[in-house]
């Protein structure tokens, strides 16, 4: 079974980009779809984004407009650019296939001046 491992969280300020990659440890190439998810501290998890493997992609209203999802099939990654952050988009970001209970160890992003 394919596992994930995600990258690229740091400190960033208000109105900063970042760009998150999910590595996967085999191919991609057969698998669906795939999804970015976060969670908040005190908060559940929710997903932010999908990409189908024809690239279709899907947001949360709250990535709508400033987040951008895409997949590097020949490099078994996917990964999430962010714009505009806010302090609210501080979370541990996770990649996972949508109804897979495993999860990787996360990356975390915090938004803060």
């Amino acid at each position: 079974q394919v596992q994930f491992v995600e990258s690229g969280g740091g400190l960033v300020q208000p109105g900063g980009s970042l760009r998150l990659s999910c590595a996967a440890s085999g191919s991609i190439f057969s698998i669906y779809i795939v999804g970015w998810y976060r969670q908040a501290p005190g908060k559940q998890r929710e997903l932010v984004a999908t990409i189908t493997s024809g690239g279709r992609t899907d947001y949360a209203d709250s990535a709508k407009g400033r987040f951008t999802i895409s997949r590097e099939n020949t490099k078994n990654t996917v990964y999430l650019q962010m714009y505009s952050l806010k302090p609210d988009d501080t979370a541990v970001y996770y990649c996972n296939v949508p109804g897979r209970p495993d999860w990787g160890q996360g990356t975390l992003v915090t938004v803060s001046s």
